[in-house]
């Protein structure tokens, strides 16, 4: 966040903790319009809340990456097997060699990805929060293309990420589709140009193992994969190829179902 920004966030922010104390725990609705709804998401997980977020893909269920006890709570209300790594959601590219080492990849390699619908599975660096995904040494980051979550993931850092369903289910484009969450939820938050989406929209990132130098693996086929495989290509990575293409992350047999 520059600073010239952090006097007006500061104040915005204030503004959604005073708002917050007054309202009914049951107006838990925001649209995605402007600074309001931003402030609103990021007071919201810097208290240790749970909240549903739009993406670049589907919806998720988001919660503060540095908070154990925010993260425990997503993965009681998704019903989510603890073995299961979450993703993180990033506000801005740059911040990627931050967490995960990046010295191995092409130069501006990250740049040409993101932001963008896709999971970048690299080497997690000692400063991400040990008790994220504590059973693997990978990390699968994103930096969606939503002004919405990059804006708030610039405010409060990484953001834990997971698709708005319970596990097993099918994922959701609108949040009606996940309504016997909401209970559970505090905050529900809904992205304005975005219409009901078709039963062919359900689909995540494409997630990309980029952890070993020199190659790429598809671990499962999303959103632009053919486009992103290009890409990779030309930066003269070359290919691991698997026996078999599942819906869900194969990436080292730990990284599975990165669902968002």
């Amino acid at each position: 966040m520059k600073p010239a920004m952090m006097g007006p966030i500061k104040e915005n922010m204030n503004n959604a903790k005073s708002e917050l104390k007054l309202i009914s725990p049951t107006e838990k609705h925001w649209l995605c319009g402007g600074n309001r709804s931003i402030t609103m998401a990021a007071t919201l997980l810097q208290q240790g809340k749970v909240i549903a977020v739009p993406t670049d893909t589907i919806y998720g269920l988001a919660a503060l990456a540095s908070d154990i006890f925010a993260i425990e709570q997503l993965y009681e209300i998704k019903k989510r097997d603890e073995k299961k790594p979450l993703a993180i959601c990033l506000g801005n590219v740059n911040d990627v060699p931050h967490w995960a080492v990046t010295d191995h990849l092409p130069h501006r390699l990250l740049e040409d990805l993101l932001p963008g619908p896709y999971t970048i599975i690299l080497k997690r660096k000692s400063c991400l929060n040990p008790a994220l995904n504590p059973d693997t040494d990978s990390v699968g980051i994103r930096v969606p293309n939503s002004k919405f979550m990059l804006n708030v993931a610039k405010i409060v850092g990484p953001i834990a990420l997971t698709s708005a369903n319970v596990s097993n289910e099918p994922s959701s484009v609108h949040p009606d589709e996940f309504s016997a969450l909401w209970p559970e939820l505090s905050g529900i938050f809904y992205e304005i140009s975005k219409s009901r989406q078709k039963l062919s929209d359900r689909i995540g990132s494409t997630v990309v193992d980029l952890s070993q130098p020199g190659y790429y693996k598809i671990v499962r086929h999303g959103i632009k994969f053919q486009i992103i495989s290009g890409t990779l290509k030309n930066a003269g990575l070359k290919m691991i190829t698997s026996e078999r293409r599942e819906p869900e992350c194969e990436s080292r047999d730990i990284l599975k179902n990165c669902e968002i």
